[in-house]
């Protein structure tokens, strides 16, 4: 990559610190809080995780479609975190696009310091992937299962770009789960 002035000077700020261009992380994380955003539960099976192995989930809303031709999404994942940790080790992995009913699952998925994902996997409606083996929620809008192609580190997160293996469309019921202003909303 070509280093400029700029990319050079940005690379040794401390995390916090404001970018020299006057944005700090709190205007930033402000500024895009007003984009909103689709909430999507991405999951994967870590067959390596004892003799059953373990489902993995997150909730996203840095998600988004990538190509038709072939067909790509695309998932921010923080650095370090569980799914980016069992991403790097397999490519298999699944995404169902919440409904507005299910703001519940959004929050059980998102918590820090949360329970074991096998507790929060308990009690909620899912299948399992036939190409991924990855839990696909029920009453989803819609799920997708995927393969990773390309994982682009982009400063505190990876971007894990997927193809899309199956597609399918389990609930026509209510509209999405939308994140704004830091909530979860519905539309209209």
């Amino acid at each position: 990559m070509l280093q400029t002035p700029l990319t050079a000077a940005l690379s040794t700020l401390a995390p916090g610190t404001p970018h020299p261009v006057g944005v700090s992380n709190d205007e930033f994380r402000a500024a895009m809080s007003r984009l909103a955003a689709g909430v999507v539960l991405v999951t994967a099976h870590d067959s390596d995780d004892g003799p059953r192995g373990e489902d993995v989930g997150m909730t996203a809303t840095a998600f988004m479609s990538v190509s038709l031709d072939p067909p790509l999404v695309l998932v921010s994942l923080r650095n370090g975190s569980r799914m980016d940790d069992l991403l790097a080790e397999q490519p298999l992995w699944a995404v169902s696009l919440l409904s507005e009913s299910q703001r519940h699952i959004a929050g059980r998925f998102a918590m820090k310091g949360r329970i074991s994902d096998r507790l929060l996997f308990e009690d909620i409606p899912y299948a399992r992937g036939e190409a991924s083996g990855a839990p696909l929620v029920g009453g989803a809008l819609a799920t997708l299962e995927c393969r990773t192609e390309q994982r682009v580190v982009a400063g505190d997160h990876t971007l894990a770009i997927g193809r899309v293996l199956t597609a399918s469309l389990p609930s026509a019921e209510g509209g999405p789960l939308t994140y704004f202003r830091g909530r979860y909303r519905q539309l209209g």
